[in-house]
């Protein structure tokens, strides 16, 4: 499919620097499965679900994965930036690593300094192996917890390029770019749409008798890799891991079979929960790595509903919503958000949809 269908305008002033105060005053558009659009906020959506529905969010964690630092050759020193994206062992990350062209395998890195968490005062590791579009494989001269802690004291929050362009990461993002309940560390970028959720608006759903649930899919910094391929068949999604429990998989199984509709909060749930589901809809536990990409033609296994952000033009999200309630649906609602002044992205507003039937 060509990937010029998920373009539109969007005017840079309409993605957000920073999140509604407090969250759960952020818009909040629902498309309704008739394709008919209302202007509401986060606070309404206790009433545009039902009783007996079920929430799925993503209850990873952020990690400060941005690091900045130097490449050491010699006499050669080079000023680099790396975003950790996948851990593959105790003491190595892949990364997306700049400027890549400049780097080869065995070359040594350090990052940070003054850093408690190590000796040296830096994190030092090395260039184990140099992969494809800027990714390579560190093997840090660290591992395990002190490894993880190192990270946290040198780290950044890894912003998505379209803020972190217009101002730095400060104290304030460690707090903002999580949600309430993220519990799972190893995500590199927030399930966003769970951002616009406080622990007053979870009570309130739950005394709706609405419930919930949580499942973890590890968000890499493939998120933000934007589409160059001119079709999408040539585009390769970055692998993330995820993992359902028993009991989730049993309550969402139930949910279903009791005429409940499964409601995913962000695209990350939507990803994991449509890998894990069989071709009847059932879910089992499950664990393990899922590159699954949705665009237009994708028959939906088990999610009725979606709750998620406003995402960019030819993006792989854009792609996942089209898919899941319609092309035209979704240019229709996107353009109604630009018109209305909703704000898009990461930081954004958020959207209610339903599956196109």
């Amino acid at each position: 499919m060509r990937v010029d269908l998920f373009d539109f305008d969007l005017p840079p002033d309409k993605i957000a620097l920073r999140p509604a105060v407090p969250r759960d005053s952020a818009r909040l558009l629902h498309v309704q499965a008739n394709g008919a659009l209302e202007d509401r906020q986060m606070t309404d959506l206790p009433s545009l679900v039902k009783p007996g529905d079920l929430l799925v969010f993503n209850n990873t964690k952020v990690i400060p994965a941005q690091l900045f630092g130097v490449r050491h050759r010699g006499d050669s020193v080079l000023r680099v930036s790396a975003t950790l994206h996948q851990r593959c062992g105790q003491d190595r990350w892949k990364a997306f690593i700049r400027p890549a062209k400049r780097l080869r395998q065995g070359d040594r890195l350090r990052f940070g300094s003054n850093n408690p968490a190590c000796l040296s005062g830096s994190l030092d590791g090395t260039i184990a192996q140099k992969g494809d579009n800027g990714e390579i494989e560190i093997a840090f001269d660290l591992g395990g917890p002190v490894l993880d802690e190192a990270i946290t004291a040198i780290g950044h929050i890894p912003l998505p390029p379209y803020i972190a362009s217009k101002r730095p990461d400060d104290e304030r993002d460690r707090l903002d770019y999580q949600t309430v309940y993220a519990e799972k560390e190893g995500a590199v970028a927030a399930p966003t749409a769970g951002l616009h959720f406080t622990t007053e608006l979870l009570k309130i759903l739950e005394l709706n008798n609405i419930n919930h649930c949580f499942i973890t899919l590890h968000v890499g910094a493939g998120t933000f890799i934007p589409v160059k391929a001119d079709d999408t068949d040539e585009h390769r999604m970055h692998a993330e891991y995820g993992e359902i429990g028993h009991e989730t998989a049993a309550l969402i199984n139930k949910t279903r079979k009791s005429g409940g509709r499964v409601v995913a909060v962000g695209t990350t749930s939507l990803r994991l929960l449509e890998s894990a589901a069989d071709e009847a809809g059932r879910v089992r536990a499950w664990s393990g790595s899922t590159d699954i990409f949705i665009t237009p033609g994708y028959r939906f296994r088990l999610v009725d509903g979606l709750v998620t952000n406003f995402h960019l033009p030819r993006s792989t999200l854009f792609m996942l919503v089209c898919a899941f309630s319609g092309i035209k649906t979704m240019h229709a609602a996107y353009a109604h958000a630009v018109e209305y002044g909703y704000r898009f992205y990461s930081y954004g507003d958020g959207s209610l949809l339903w599956r196109q039937k």
